[in-house]
Protein backbone atom coordinates (compact mmCIF):
# COMPACT_ATOMS: atom_id res chain seq x y z
CA UNK A 1 0.00 0.00 0.00
CA UNK A 2 1.45 3.35 -0.91
CA UNK A 3 1.39 6.21 1.79
CA UNK A 4 0.56 9.53 0.94
CA UNK A 5 0.02 12.94 2.43
CA UNK A 6 -3.47 14.73 1.29
CA UNK A 7 -2.70 17.42 -1.06
CA UNK A 8 -4.47 20.11 1.30
CA UNK A 9 -2.30 18.48 3.90
CA UNK A 10 0.83 18.84 2.20
CA UNK A 11 -0.19 22.52 1.19
CA UNK A 12 -0.81 23.25 5.08
CA UNK A 13 2.98 22.35 5.40
CA UNK A 14 4.02 24.54 3.00
CA UNK A 15 4.73 22.17 0.42
CA UNK A 16 3.39 23.10 -3.57
CA UNK A 17 1.33 19.86 -4.89
CA UNK A 18 -0.82 19.12 -7.23
CA UNK A 19 -4.12 18.43 -6.12
CA UNK A 20 -5.88 15.06 -7.49
CA UNK A 21 -8.71 16.32 -10.17
CA UNK A 22 -11.69 13.85 -10.35
CA UNK A 23 -13.32 12.81 -13.49
CA UNK A 24 -15.58 16.52 -13.56
CA UNK A 25 -12.16 18.33 -13.57
CA UNK A 26 -13.03 19.54 -9.66
CA UNK A 27 -10.19 18.74 -7.12
CA UNK A 28 -10.93 15.56 -4.67
CA UNK A 29 -11.68 15.64 -2.17
CA UNK A 30 -13.56 18.88 -1.86
CA UNK A 31 -16.33 20.40 0.38
CA UNK A 32 -19.97 21.08 -1.60
CA UNK A 33 -23.24 21.90 0.77
CA UNK A 34 -26.77 20.15 0.04
CA UNK A 35 -29.13 22.39 -2.46
CA UNK A 36 -32.42 20.85 -1.27
CA UNK A 37 -34.00 19.67 2.46
CA UNK A 38 -34.49 15.92 1.05
CA UNK A 39 -31.59 14.69 0.01
CA UNK A 40 -31.12 11.10 -0.22
CA UNK A 41 -27.57 8.76 0.74
CA UNK A 42 -27.64 6.03 -1.28
CA UNK A 43 -25.30 2.87 -0.81
CA UNK A 44 -24.24 2.96 -4.79
CA UNK A 45 -23.95 5.28 -7.41
CA UNK A 46 -27.40 4.80 -8.93
CA UNK A 47 -31.15 5.54 -8.61
CA UNK A 48 -31.32 1.63 -8.36
CA UNK A 49 -28.94 1.46 -4.92
CA UNK A 50 -31.14 1.28 -1.77
CA UNK A 51 -31.24 4.36 0.10
CA UNK A 52 -29.23 4.32 3.49
CA UNK A 53 -30.28 7.91 4.43
CA UNK A 54 -32.41 11.22 4.43
CA UNK A 55 -30.67 14.16 4.50
CA UNK A 56 -33.69 17.05 5.97
CA UNK A 57 -31.27 19.96 6.52
CA UNK A 58 -30.53 21.96 3.18
CA UNK A 59 -27.01 23.77 2.68
CA UNK A 60 -25.63 20.97 5.49
CA UNK A 61 -21.82 20.71 4.33
CA UNK A 62 -20.43 16.94 2.95
CA UNK A 63 -17.29 16.29 1.32
CA UNK A 64 -16.76 14.59 -1.56
CA UNK A 65 -14.39 12.39 -1.90
CA UNK A 66 -15.34 10.50 -4.90
CA UNK A 67 -17.52 11.18 -8.29
CA UNK A 68 -18.53 8.45 -10.86
CA UNK A 69 -20.54 9.66 -13.91
CA UNK A 70 -23.35 12.01 -12.47
CA UNK A 71 -22.56 10.48 -8.95
CA UNK A 72 -20.65 12.01 -5.90
CA UNK A 73 -19.31 10.13 -2.51
CA UNK A 74 -19.71 11.83 0.14
CA UNK A 75 -18.66 12.07 3.57
CA UNK A 76 -20.91 14.52 6.49
CA UNK A 77 -19.21 15.30 9.66
CA UNK A 78 -20.06 11.92 11.22
CA UNK A 79 -18.11 9.84 8.93
CA UNK A 80 -21.16 8.68 7.22
CA UNK A 81 -20.13 7.67 3.68
CA UNK A 82 -22.51 7.00 0.66
CA UNK A 83 -23.57 8.28 -2.77
CA UNK A 84 -25.82 11.57 -3.69
CA UNK A 85 -26.73 12.99 -7.33
CA UNK A 86 -24.33 16.10 -8.53
CA UNK A 87 -27.82 17.83 -9.63
CA UNK A 88 -28.70 18.08 -5.19
CA UNK A 89 -25.21 19.55 -4.14
CA UNK A 90 -24.01 23.33 -4.56
CA UNK A 91 -20.78 24.20 -4.84
CA UNK A 92 -21.40 26.91 -2.00
CA UNK A 93 -19.39 26.64 1.24
CA UNK A 94 -20.96 26.31 4.05
CA UNK A 95 -19.53 24.68 7.65
CA UNK A 96 -20.19 23.40 11.03
CA UNK A 97 -18.93 24.94 14.35
CA UNK A 98 -16.65 22.24 16.01
CA UNK A 99 -19.23 19.36 15.67
CA UNK A 100 -17.04 16.81 17.69
CA UNK A 101 -17.67 19.04 21.08
CA UNK A 102 -21.13 17.85 20.26
CA UNK A 103 -23.01 17.73 23.91
CA UNK A 104 -20.42 19.62 25.66
CA UNK A 105 -21.46 22.47 27.93
CA UNK A 106 -18.41 24.79 25.94
CA UNK A 107 -19.62 27.44 23.78
CA UNK A 108 -17.34 28.53 20.66
CA UNK A 109 -16.43 32.32 20.53
CA UNK A 110 -17.02 33.64 17.04
CA UNK A 111 -14.60 36.67 17.34
CA UNK A 112 -14.75 40.80 15.52
CA UNK A 113 -11.57 39.84 14.04
CA UNK A 114 -9.03 37.02 13.42
CA UNK A 115 -7.59 36.94 16.49
CA UNK A 116 -7.80 35.02 19.42
CA UNK A 117 -7.85 38.24 21.81
CA UNK A 118 -10.31 39.62 19.61
CA UNK A 119 -13.92 40.67 21.11
CA UNK A 120 -16.71 37.89 21.13
CA UNK A 121 -19.47 38.80 19.15
CA UNK A 122 -21.58 35.78 19.66
CA UNK A 123 -21.16 32.69 21.45
CA UNK A 124 -21.88 29.24 18.98
CA UNK A 125 -23.07 26.23 19.91
CA UNK A 126 -20.84 23.02 18.98
CA UNK A 127 -22.35 21.76 15.83
CA UNK A 128 -24.09 25.19 14.75
CA UNK A 129 -24.07 25.82 10.96
CA UNK A 130 -22.79 28.42 9.20
CA UNK A 131 -21.66 30.20 5.64
CA UNK A 132 -18.14 30.34 4.86
CA UNK A 133 -17.25 33.81 3.95
CA UNK A 134 -13.19 33.78 3.50
CA UNK A 135 -10.70 31.92 5.30
CA UNK A 136 -7.14 32.48 5.40
CA UNK A 137 -5.25 29.73 6.71
CA UNK A 138 -5.75 29.92 10.06
CA UNK A 139 -9.06 31.88 10.91
CA UNK A 140 -12.86 31.81 8.80
CA UNK A 141 -15.13 34.49 8.21
CA UNK A 142 -18.58 33.16 9.06
CA UNK A 143 -21.78 34.03 8.95
CA UNK A 144 -24.53 32.25 11.61
CA UNK A 145 -27.89 33.38 10.74
CA UNK A 146 -27.17 36.93 10.64
CA UNK A 147 -24.02 36.82 13.17
CA UNK A 148 -20.67 37.41 11.25
CA UNK A 149 -17.26 37.16 12.36
CA UNK A 150 -14.15 35.02 12.66
CA UNK A 151 -13.60 31.15 14.18
CA UNK A 152 -10.44 29.67 14.41
CA UNK A 153 -9.72 27.18 11.51
CA UNK A 154 -9.34 24.30 13.49
CA UNK A 155 -13.17 24.21 14.97
CA UNK A 156 -14.26 24.46 11.08
CA UNK A 157 -15.56 21.56 9.75
CA UNK A 158 -16.22 22.32 6.30
CA UNK A 159 -13.00 23.81 5.13
CA UNK A 160 -9.60 22.05 5.29
CA UNK A 161 -6.45 22.43 7.61
CA UNK A 162 -4.23 25.63 5.96
CA UNK A 163 -6.66 26.09 3.14
CA UNK A 164 -7.70 29.42 1.70
CA UNK A 165 -10.85 29.88 0.82
CA UNK A 166 -12.25 33.34 -1.09
CA UNK A 167 -15.67 34.67 -1.82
Amino acid sequence: MIAFVPATEARAQGAAVAQPVGPSGLPLPRFVSLKSGRVNLRIGPGLNYSVDWMYMKPGLPMEIVQEYDNWRRVRDSEGSEGWINQSLLSGKRTALAAPWQRGRLEEIALRADPAAEARTVARLEPGVMGVVKSCNGEWCRMDFDGHTGWLEQSLVWGVYPGEQVVD
